[in-house]
């Protein structure tokens, strides 16, 4: 049995004050997550504004994988199956620039 899904993730970015915010949204036909991240210049450095998008989106895009892993273990459990072994590590960027 072949099966063809296609899932669509968008993702939006606002620069305002120096901060970059960014907003990804999978949505799957029946459900839809959405996960966000931010990003800020540090002052002393050049500001150099894709490096905000750029962070700002992979954190959206980490949180929203987060999110979307926690919902498989939560429909595993229902089923009866284990779940993955979550492993945790050390996180990207400056830990305050992140919301």
């Amino acid at each position: 049995m072949t099966r063809h899904l296609e899932w669509k993730v968008g993702v939006d970015l606002v620069e305002e004050n120096g901060r970059t915010k960014a907003e990804a949204r999978l949505d799957t036909g029946t459900s839809t997550l959405t996960g966000h991240g931010s990003a800020r210049c540090n002052p002393s450095d050049v500001d150099v504004p894709a490096i905000g998008d750029e962070l700002a989106a992979g954190r959206a895009m980490k949180d929203l994988a987060g999110k979307l892993m926690r919902e498989a273990d939560r429909e595993m459990e229902a089923v009866g199956a284990d779940t993955v072994p979550r492993r945790t590590g050390p996180g990207y960027g400056w830990p305050e620039a992140v919301e």
